[in-house]
């Protein structure tokens, strides 16, 4: 049910779609929400059978998990991107945008992670959706691939940057889980359709990072309580639990990671620079930002001559995409490959066997330990 009376007839929504070109080749089929839906959550909520819930939808799986722990029994959260599906690949079907201007709100981690988002937030004007941009006031790094692509060295030690140098280009914008009409900060450069996406040469894997889920966490409790002011005690008590499962999980991977013999990894898909420098360690990605993105010859033989160097035995990998780049490395320096999960979405068996954010995470703090003490 809607939370917001906006009283968008079909035919303005159609007319809104057609004005937006929001056809799409890449977006899914039927139910979108295949394994992530949830109108309960473990976490203190309200009794809420005679409640009219929050209808919610989330982009990709962190902003699912996320969102369900802080909503807990006051909403219905949906996620758009299905069940084992990689979302840099995912574009909203029709159906998806109707299901989203309908929603009471919107959440989304940003940063350039979903480049369909400013397209759909722009048809949904005057609807009444909240938008929340997860990832609202987080400094930024850039592309990783940016500072390494025609270097000599694959070592990568300038990934990190000065501190401040690139911050979130809205970091001063008061308000973290503002809505749409405030002002967005999607990166440049997302009209363009298909399956390769431009980031605006910012990295988005922020949830990668348990110190910056937390932040995140924290916009999205502040932005259901603008959504829904009178519980918003009932959603800083769910967000304070799970958060104290989020700090720690930092204080694991800061215990675990500080005395391992090496500091550098090497991983197929850029996504972890966020986690590395929150522990001291140095991220060595064979590609960029995009995991479908297939790196030069050159910067594969980079790698390849890095890894005998420095005596790398794990290649990682992710689930979502091929692994024949890894394996390709791994093989020639007779090292092998294994996976570091960045979390995008989990796979209707991950799901079936109960994994979730902390579980997965602590299974990428099990892979590194194992490949940084080799």
């Amino acid at each position: 049910m809607k939370f917001w009376n906006h009283g968008l007839t079909a035919l303005s929504l159609s007319v809104m779609l057609v004005a937006a070109g929001c056809g799409s080749s890449t977006g899914s089929e039927g139910n979108n929400n295949a394994g992530y839906s949830s109108s309960s959550s473990t976490g203190a909520s309200a009794n809420t059978e005679a409640t009219e819930k929050l209808e919610i939808k989330t982009s990709f799986y962190p902003m699912y998990e996320f969102t369900r722990h802080v909503a807990g029994d006051l909403a219905n959260v949906e996620n758009l991107v299905p069940a084992g599906m990689e979302p840099h690949d995912w574009e909203p079907t029709a159906q998806d945008m109707a299901a989203i201007t309908d929603a009471d709100v919107l959440i989304y981690s940003g940063a350039g992670m979903e480049g369909w988002a400013e397209q759909v937030l722009d048809s949904a004007t005057g609807s009444g959706l909240k938008a929340i941009e997860a990832s609202h006031g987080i400094e930024l790094m850039k592309d990783a691939e940016e500072g390494h692509e025609h270097g000599e060295e694959a070592h990568g030690e300038e990934h990190e940057h000065e501190d401040g140098e690139h911050a979130h280009e809205e970091q001063a914008h008061e308000g973290e889980g503002h809505t749409h009409d405030e002002g967005g900060h999607e990166a440049e450069g997302h009209e363009e359709s298909g399956h390769h996406h431009d980031h605006g040469g910012l990295d988005p894997h922020v949830w990668l990072s348990p110190a910056l889920a937390v932040q995140e966490v924290r916009n999205i409790e502040k932005g259901l309580s603008e959504a829904a002011p009178q519980y918003k005690d009932q959603f800083k008590t769910n967000a304070d639990a799970y958060v104290a499962a989020l700090e720690a999980l930092d204080k694991d991977f800061t215990a675990a990671l500080k005395d391992s013999k090496r500091k550098d990894f090497i991983t197929q898909h850029a996504a972890f620079g966020y986690l590395a420098k929150q522990y001291g360690l140095t991220q060595v990605p064979i590609a960029g930002l995009s995991p479908d993105q297939e790196p030069s010859p050159s910067r594969m033989a980079d790698i390849v001559k890095f890894a005998k160097e420095h005596n790398v035995k794990t290649i990682f990998f992710e689930t979502l995409v091929s692994s024949k780049v890894a394996d390709t490395i791994a093989n020639e320096i007779g090292a092998q490959s294994a996976v570091l999960n960045p979390i995008e979405g989990l796979t209707e068996e991950e799901l079936a066997d109960g994994l979730d954010y902390i579980k997965v995470m602590r299974q990428n703090l099990e892979a590194l330990k194992a490949a940084l003490n080799e």
